[in-house]
């Protein structure tokens, strides 16, 4: 028997969407359309305010990532141009974001080298994305997102030109660890795809919501890897978990660190295991194969009692 396969067809923007700010920055500050945008950027997106206020100007969206570092978000459903281009300039430092995403129907040669050129000239606390966004349908079907990147942050290039004081061996060696552990899991299609790689001591993985993620962590110091939800601002979805946790547990298949974090807005769950090396790459595969176990674990456990499918 022959399959009987659809045709996928390029759906312009202005189809779904008539009005920027209206229409389209609506859509994406819904929670569900952030967390699509914040995994293909490996960014973790939580809304502060849309039509933010700069001056005379208005930020489409203004969000932050769960350490705390403002996001701007400029939407543009034709191609780049120079005004938005100093928009978005002028948004990041009216709020003095860390992360800048202008997102576009399409990106301009002149456009991609000037963004490449920021992230080339900014140290490695300041990041700039060009998206460009397409709808595809097939058929009768509802139209489908796709974010494609067209330039992004180097984290080897910034780290690179960061003081030779902040190049410690450490830092090194986290981005290498976790550089690895990408290639690993993304040459083994696995189900698990983390955030791009950084010399921080985590790496997350989205799991189709802002309100919390999975936080992948690394220390040399205390010589153990864990995984963990980390919630950011949500104690309600915290205590909402507490109520569940027999069923989690179970779920999960054994016990798991509970952390209130009463002082802070964030709490977490979690796992761990000793006996980590961050300097022996020989064993680091075990540690991969231990992280992807642990993570598609917690996804099994916690997204049903966060309405996740």
């Amino acid at each position: 028997m022959v399959a009987t396969l659809g045709k996928l067809k390029k759906v312009d923007l202005r189809e779904a969407w008539k009005h920027e700010a209206l229409d389209f920055t609506r859509w994406l500050a819904q929670d569900e359309n952030l967390a699509l945008l914040s995994e293909e950027i490996g960014v973790d997106i939580n809304l502060i305010q849309t039509e933010a206020s700069v001056g005379s100007f208005n930020v489409d969206i203004l969000a932050e990532d769960s350490n705390g570092r403002k996001i701007v978000i400029e939407n543009q459903l034709e191609a780049t141009n120079h005004d938005h281009l100093g928009k978005i300039i002028t948004y990041a430092s009216g709020y003095n974001a860390e992360i800048v995403v202008w997102i576009v129907k399409d990106v301009r040669n002149e456009h991609k080298q000037a963004i490449d050129w920021l992230n080339e000239h900014t140290d490695e606390n300041i990041n700039f994305f060009a998206i460009k966004l397409e709808l595809w349908q097939i058929g009768d079907s509802p139209y489908a997102p796709k974010f494609q990147i067209i330039s992004k942050p180097n984290e080897w290039a910034k780290i690179m030109k960061a003081p030779v004081s902040d190049l410690t061996e450490r830092k090194l060696k986290l981005l290498e660890f976790w550089t690895a552990l990408n290639d690993f899991l993304e040459n083994k299609n696995s189900k698990v795809s983390p955030h791009k790689p950084s010399a921080h001591h985590w790496n997350n993985v989205s799991i189709g919501t802002s309100k919390a993620h999975i936080s992948l962590t690394a220390s040399a110091r205390e010589n153990k890897i864990a995984v963990e939800l980390y919630i950011p601002d949500c104690k309600e979805l915290y205590f909402q978990l507490v109520n569940k946790k027999e069923e989690i547990e179970k779920l999960y298949g054994e016990e798991l660190y509970w952390q209130e974090l009463k002082d802070k807005k964030a709490s977490r769950i979690s796992i761990s295991r000793d006996n980590f090396n961050l300097y022996d790459n020989k064993n680091w595969e075990k540690d991969f194969l231990w992280l992807e176990e642990k993570t598609l674990a917690f996804k099994k456990a916690f997204c049903p009692f966060i309405n996740i499918n």
